[in-house]
């Protein structure tokens, strides 16, 4: 009698546990949902850009007479003016610019203290760029144009003479682009303006002066 009550009990106990089940077993399990990915944020070079620039340069001024080489150096600072095209991860642009400069050196020619100075005090340049933007925010690049200048030797037992030359400018750089539309850059170029005939205004018939520069500048873009 006693195993016929057992018996009983669980059979009800299992009726009434049934229909709670039921619905258990259609409930939503728990699980872990890994979260989204989201690529690195690349900046967008393309455009119009507007910018100042300023550095330091140092270079070599070969004169043929006398035989001397004076070493001219100063600072530079003017403005920058360029057009990106970004293709990819590729940014193919245009730059100019043009900076007053206090480049100059002397050395002496000469006996009775004579002195022969080779000065530039304005340099622009006219280049093409090619970057590379698959580094997030950064973009280094490579460039070259043409480079434009003045340059004045002066004798000073005689005179002096001036002339704007064309010449060639190379180099590479990096930008890195900050908030909003500013970004900031370095750059190294290497300039050379070839060389005039400063003649008789340096005390020969002929005497042939050139300059050639090194230039290391940083610059402050925004891009419209």
């Amino acid at each position: 009698m006693k195993t016929k009550t057992i018996r009983a009990g669980i059979a009800v106990a299992a009726l009434l546990i049934a229909p709670i089940a039921a619905p258990a077993a259609d409930m939503p399990q728990p699980g872990y949902k890994a979260p989204a990915y989201y690529g690195p944020a690349y900046a967008n070079w393309s455009g119009l850009y507007l910018g100042l620039n300023g550095g330091y340069g140092f270079g070599k001024s070969n004169w043929d007479v006398p035989a001397v080489s004076p070493s001219p150096k100063g600072g530079l600072f003017g403005v920058t003016l360029g057009y990106n095209l970004q293709t990819g991860t590729w940014v193919w642009g245009a730059e100019g610019d043009v900076d007053f400069s206090t480049m100059k050196g002397s050395t002496d020619c000469g006996l009775g203290g004579i002195t022969c100075e080779t000065k530039d005090s304005w340099l622009g340049t006219a280049r093409l760029r090619l970057g590379y933007a698959g580094w997030t925010n950064w973009l280094p690049y490579i460039t070259g144009g043409a480079a434009m200048g003045d340059i004045k030797a002066t004798d000073s037992a005689s005179s002096s003479a001036n002339k704007t030359k064309i010449g060639y400018a190379l180099g590479a750089g990096v930008e890195y682009a900050m908030l909003s539309n500013w970004s900031v850059k370095l750059e190294y170029l290497y300039a050379d303006l070839g060389k005039f005939d400063c003649g008789t205004a340096c005390g020969a018939a002929t005497d042939n002066v050139s300059l050639k520069s090194n230039l290391v500048r940083a610059g402050l873009n925004y891009r419209f």
